[in-house]
């Protein structure tokens, strides 16, 4: 293969990489609910929990971030393993799954 063909491939695949939406900053609504679907093992269908785990649901973005935010930096004395899980949320992440269960409200 001549040098200036890999190179050509590398450039095009990093150029592929750099459009694909998982090149952005933000998750979309899309990879937002599939991180909110990890979620629902333990807070139930749709952040909706019925048992002795906390809901997500009906609860503000604020006050989500801020818990979040807390098990992230292990600040949360009462959790269990929410603090290890958050470790490897970013905080694009974090803002999204607070935005997206707080819209959940009411549904």
């Amino acid at each position: 293969m001549p040098p200036l063909l890999p190179s050509l491939y590398r450039a095009f695949w990093l150029a592929l990489l750099l459009a694909s939406p998982f090149a952005s900053a933000q998750p979309g609504a899309l990879d937002t609910a599939v991180l909110a679907g990890t979620c629902f093992n333990c807070h139930g269908p749709d952040g909706r929990s019925a048992g002795a785990i906390p809901s997500l649901q009906g609860r503000s973005a604020a006050e989500l971030r801020q818990r979040l935010h807390s098990f992230q930096r292990g600040q949360a004395p009462d959790a269990t393993v929410m603090t290890r899980l958050m470790k490897g949320y970013d905080d694009a992440q974090i803002e999204a799954l607070a935005q997206w269960f707080a819209r959940k409200e009411g549904q």
